[in-house]
């Protein structure tokens, strides 16, 4: 099945040094892009698909199963990441039958078109309710291993304050014994050969807004910056590589056997502190270009999805600032660019490394 071939190819990458003394042949990789719908007059889903394909991105996240999205990515060679929506989360955790009857509705019937490579179980849920995580990962882990379709990784997509701390990178820790149990689910996959990630959103956009006394623009913007933050004989340039491995050092702290995969992260253009047509131009570039050479810690390929394909103009968001939330987006609704941004493919293969 095409997807086991593209789950596999992830979890390669991340012994990439020794896949090149072996000479072994890979496929091609690029950064993924996030497809949110909270906006007027958006493309169709199948224009969408198109649009993916002409800039050369490889990988589309979803937030909930839709119909004619699903439709439109079969046959499409387009690698899948696929949320249950948060409202499902606690009826998945309860049972498996629950769990097989969302599998059936929601996977089987576009397969083998749609290469399904993740299940998010929720996103940046919080309170109470994470409690439900764990147990709904777990039980579509059984289904989908009865059903043969256990190549799809299941996972969570968190924000960044599940670390408790998190300056410098080493001092990192997580916070709570609910994430925990998920990130214990996740590694116990360890030994099906390819362990499910943990889904993480990073932005260092918002946590530039909330110190910009003390947090140079142009650290946070992957630009020249006096800041370099000194931990352990690693030295961090950007903010975006001391978050990510501030993740990496809390997993090694738990001895812990996890990838991360960064499920979003994007600059507005317009609507808040910092938010401009040409910041976000030169994060998002910049970001494209980045994650070929990973973090400091992890110095490979980091799978990443920018956020997001539209401008999404019904969007709201009460924590972050409304209007931002609106301006995330790389194309216009009529598939027009918001500002040039070019996606890099990235092919591993003998003797030719990263090109």
């Amino acid at each position: 099945m095409a997807h086991q071939r593209a789950a596999a190819m992830l979890a390669v990458l991340g012994v990439i040094a020794s896949i090149f003394a072996a000479g072994t042949a890979l496929w091609p990789v690029s950064a993924g892009v996030c497809y949110g719908v909270h906006g007027d007059r958006l493309p169709s889903a199948a224009e969408v698909v198109q649009l993916y394909k002409s800039k050369g991105i490889l990988n589309m996240r979803i937030y909930q199963p839709d119909v004619q999205t699903l439709l439109a990515l079969k046959g499409s060679k387009i690698n899948v990441l696929m949320g249950v929506a948060d409202e499902d989360v606690p009826r998945l955790a309860a049972s498996t039958s629950a769990a097989a009857d969302w599998v059936k509705v929601n996977i089987q019937p576009y397969l083998p078109g749609v290469l399904f490579q993740y299940i998010a179980v929720g996103n940046e849920i919080t309170g109470a309710a994470t409690q439900n995580i764990a147990p709904a990962i777990k039980n579509l882990n059984a289904v989908l291993s009865a059903t043969g379709l256990d190549d799809i990784q299941v996972s969570t997509a968190v924000r960044m304050d599940v670390l408790s701390s998190s300056s410098p990178p080493s001092s990192s820790t997580f916070k709570d014994g609910n994430i925990k149990d998920v990130l214990a689910v996740l590694n116990s996959t360890y030994a099906t050969g390819i362990t499910a990630p943990l889904l993480v959103n990073v932005y260092p956009y918002f946590a530039y807004t909330g110190d910009t006394k003390n947090i140079d623009l142009n650290f946070a913007l992957f630009q020249p910056s006096s800041t370099v933050i000194r931990d352990n004989g690693l030295n961090y340039t950007n903010l975006f590589d001391a978050m990510v491995d501030d993740l990496y050092a809390a997993l090694s702290r738990e001895n812990l056997v996890v990838p991360v995969v960064v499920s979003e992260s994007g600059w507005p253009s317009y609507g808040g502190v910092g938010a401009s047509v040409t910041n976000a131009q030169t994060y998002n570039q910049n970001l494209i270009n980045h994650i070929r050479n990973g973090t400091p810690k992890r110095p490979y390929w980091l799978e990443t999805y920018v956020f997001a394909m539209f401008n999404e103009n019904q969007k709201t968001g009460a924590e972050t600032g409304a209007e931002t939330e609106k301006h995330f987006g790389l194309f216009n609704p009529d598939k027009s660019p918001v500002y040039p941004i070019k996606f890099r493919m990235i092919h591993v293969c003998k003797g030719c490394g990263f090109q």
